[in-house]
């Protein structure tokens, strides 16, 4: 048995975060998995968090976790399968434009300037919020 208890250590760097998967025995014989992050901040002290899962509560763990990444499958998958037809339509509704020759059609706005109507408001295309207090007369 190594220090504190240490059966078996493994690590994992991620970016600014480091994870440990350390195997542990406690005093009355117990086995535990105890997770660790520790996340570096900017030339301060690494926050550290940790969870501990006792030996006869890790298939209920596992169960927990497997479900968790099978959801966060689903979901990937399902997100790619919406992007892809979204932007499938996109490519359809662009393609409307397109001549028979296969060269695409672009069509020009009016040739006529809109007219500009002086009421104190300063327009630049972005959308703007304008509130007018209303006044009684």
């Amino acid at each position: 048995m190594g220090a504190r208890g240490e059966l078996f250590t493994t690590q994992i760097y991620l970016d600014n975060r480091s994870y440990f998967f350390n195997v542990k025995e406690n005093r009355t014989g117990d086995v535990f998995l105890q997770i660790v992050e520790s996340k570096s901040r900017d030339g301060v002290e690494a926050d550290r968090h940790q969870i501990a899962i006792f030996a006869e509560d890790m298939q209920k763990f596992l169960q927990g976790m497997d479900k968790s990444l099978e959801f966060i499958e689903k979901d990937r998958k399902a997100r790619q399968k919406a992007a892809k037809e979204k932007r499938a339509a996109k490519d359809a509704a662009y393609s409307k434009g397109k001549s028979a020759s296969g060269k695409k059609i672009y069509r020009v706005k009016s040739e006529k300037p809109a007219e500009k109507v002086d009421d104190g408001i300063k327009r630049t295309g972005r959308i703007h919020v304008v509130s007018k207090k209303v006044t009684e007369d």
